[in-house]
Order: C-alpha cells, then sequence, then structure tokens
C-alpha cells in the first residue's frame, strides 16, 4: 500500500453524486496557496467490456494500449471532467487509464510523475486499493440504494460519506484543511487525552517523557491538533500542562480513576462526540479515530472502542458520546471504577484493528526505553 499525505481522494458511490463538483470546490479553495495536482483514474475491467467511464462507444476502454496509459490534460474549456480540474485551477492534471489487475503499476507511474510529495485532489474508487491518501471522501446522492461494486470495496475506508442533493453537498469545506501538505478533515467532535494517571508502573509521570526531545503529550497534542474541534486535557494539575494550551478539566472527585476523569471532561466537551485517548501512546493512527467517529455517527452508538487481535480491546483509544454520561455516573455512584463495567448499560460497537504495529502503550520504563532504542533504529 502506497502512502500519500499530501493525496485527497474522492470516491463516489454510483454516476453524478457531485464527485467532480466537490474536486473542483476543493482545488478552487486551495490551489490559491498551493500548487495542487488533479487526477482522474479510470480503471478497466476489461479491455473490451462495457466502458466505467463513458458507456457503450466511449472508446476508452479499447483504445488503450498497454496495461496502463497516463496522459495529461492541456484543454481547460471542454466540459470533460479532467477539463474542469484544470479550470478550477490545478496546476496539472493527470488522467490514468488501467487495468484493474495492473492498479500497482499505473500507480506507481502515477507516483513517478507527480512525486511524493505532491499536494492533490483524485477522482478514483478503485486506486484506494492501492494507495492510502491523507483523506478519502466519498460522495452520493441522497436518495441512492445501490452502490457500485468498486464503490462497495473501499467504502469501509472512507473519512466521510459526503452527500449531494438539489442544494448541492452536506460538507463544509471550512472543515478540511492542509497543513505542511497533509489533508486532514477537522472532526466536530472532542479529543480527550488521560493524563491523570499516577504513572505507578512507569515510576515517573509517563506524559512527560521525551519522545524526539518534547514530552509525549505534546506530542499528542500535535498529532490531534487540526483534526478536532476541541481538545482537553483531563488532569489534576491544572498548571503542570498550562503549556501546552488547551483546557485542563479535573476531576470532579479524586482518586476514583479513569472513568472519573472521562466523566469529568464529558461534561465539559463542547461536543456530542468525544475520542478519548491515554497520554502514553506516542503515535496516534488518525485513521482509526476518524473510522471510529464515523461508526459512532452511523450506528448512534453510545461507545466505539478499538478492538484488537485476540479480542482485547483499549478502552482509552474509544469514542464516547455525552449519551454515555448516564451510565459512567451510575457506575461511579454505585461504587465501581472499571470502565468495562459501563459497557453492558450502553450501546457499545466494536472497530476491528487490522494494522496493530503501530500501536504502542508505554506503561513501564523498560517499554519506553524499548520505543526509543525502535525510534533510533527507524
Amino acid at each position: 500500500m502506497i502512502k500519500l499525505d499530501g493525496m485527497l481522494m474522492i470516491g463516489s458511490a454510483g454516476t453524478n453524486v457531485g464527485k467532480t463538483e466537490l474536486a473542483c470546490a476543493l482545488i478552487r479553495k486551495f490551489s490559491k496557496s498551493c500548487d495542487i495536482v488533479g487526477i482522474k483514474v479510470t480503471a478497466i475491467k476489461d479491455r473490451d467490456g462495457q466502458c466505467p467511464r463513458g458507456g457503450q462507444g466511449c472508446g476508452v476502454c479499447s483504445s488503450l494500449e498497454g496495461v496502463y496509459c497516463l496522459t495529461e490534460e492541456t484543454d481547460s474549456s471542454s466540459d470533460k471532467d479532467t477539463a474542469r480540474l484544470l479550470a478550477a485551477g490545478a496546476s496539472r492534471v493527470l488522467w490514468l487509464r488501467v487495468l484493474k489487475e495492473h492498479l500497482p503499476e499505473g500507480a506507481a507511474a502515477l507516483l513517478d510523475t507527480i512525486g511524493p510529495a505532491a499536494v492533490s485532489v483524485c477522482e478514483s474508487n478503485s486506486l484506494r486499493q492501492v494507495v492510502e491518501p491523507g483523506l478519502f471522501l466519498m460522495a452520493k446522492r441522497r436518495n441512492l440504494k445501490a452502490w457500485k461494486s468498486s464503490a462497495q470495496q473501499v467504502r469501509k475506508h472512507a473519512n466521510r460519506i459526503v452527500v449531494s442533493d438539489d442544494n448541492g453537498l452536506d460538507l463544509d469545506l471550512n472543515r478540511i484543511e492542509l497543513i505542511d501538505g497533509q489533508w486532514l478533515l477537522l472532526e466536530e467532535a472532542t479529543a480527550i487525552i488521560m493524563a491523570g494517571g499516577d504513572s505507578r508502573r512507569m515510576g515517573t509521570d509517563k506524559s512527560m517523557l521525551l519522545i524526539n526531545g518534547q514530552p509525549i503529550i505534546k506530542r499528542i497534542c500535535e498529532q490531534l491538533r487540526g483534526f478536532f474541534a476541541q481538545i482537553l486535557i483531563s488532569a489534576n494539575e491544572l498548571d503542570r500542562f498550562a503549556f501546552l494550551g488547551f483546557e485542563v478539566v479535573p476531576d470532579k472527585v479524586r482518586e476514583q480513576g479513569p472513568l472519573m476523569g472521562i466523566a469529568s471532561a464529558l461534561e465539559v466537551s463542547a461536543n456530542e462526540l468525544n475520542f478519548v485517548v491515554a497520554c502514553d501512546i506516542p503515535h496516534i493512527e488518525l485513521k482509526y479515530a476518524g473510522r471510529m467517529l464515523a461508526k459512532a455517527i452511523s450506528s448512534k452508538a453510545d461507545i466505539v472502542v478499538l478492538k484488537a487481535a485476540g479480542g482485547t480491546y483499549e478502552p482509552l483509544f474509544a469514542v464516547y458520546r455525552k449519551s454515555a454520561l448516564e451510565a459512567i455516573n451510575e457506575v461511579l455512584q454505585s461504587g465501581g471504577h472499571k470502565i468495562s463495567d459501563v459497557f453492558s448499560l450502553c450501546k457499545v460497537h466494536y472497530v476491528e484493528l487490522d494494522d496493530a504495529e503501530w500501536l504502542v502503550n508505554l506503561n513501564t520504563m523498560a517499554e519506553y526505553e524499548e520505543y526509543q532504542k525502535s525510534q533510533w533504529r527507524q
């Protein structure tokens, strides 16, 4: 899988769903501050079959020589999708036609042409099978009932489903950010960083452990900044974390464990959805946070938890709705302190962790030292 943080990919659930309209709107907005490459990918199943782009008689599939063809659009005056991308302000526009079974080769040729650091807006479903973009949006019409096959295959990867109707798109473009060449979607959610533990196993305050010269909690804040509308620090030492520049929320009742910290922060949070994360996870894959938030919205679950192989789950890498607060307070008032005790009182969904290498918890000094060594080896 090729990872391209500078690519914003737009897929579509069907035809005429507003995909190119969305791509053009993004290019118009962000091309004022940087060069943006427009990309369209047409994946062809059968060279002599029904064309996925123009239907019978289009000629796109039958005219393909070799397993892929990469061309550049130079005319911005026609009504072709590629011309519309160029007219919207793209610095250049490329069209990749490729046989589906040769997508990796076509993607490699595309990357060789634009370079790994390029900022781009790409229209494609199939390319998501071989490329992991910084942001993957999928467009659909509000009344669409059946998703086309190529969309069904990649739907689970979407950071956001953008719905279109006669009134336009339901996405506020101000929620999309381009920071240091990386695309981010500002979630209408709060991130709560749990930093109130006593770090007994570590022997020292693990939130202040240095990773690449900065405290781990600052590293976490910087990863979450630009992705969440609000960031809260759950901790009792307000002055200690003032340097972070975010609100610090103390426990309403001391010595009640992380469940009290979650309850106290949920009460203060400005948003219904809240991503709770421990302060001992040095690297956060934001795609999982986005996937969990999307699951919370689609399922209307009170809690969405990351679940690893073997059935273990991470209650401090989870999404909590404010609706879970009633159950949390019920457990606390009964003298309970386990987060898992809340699950039986709420609607809970799990998101499978299919890439476990990034998820590292630093609970002991030995784990911290080993992590530092691994960073040095990289």
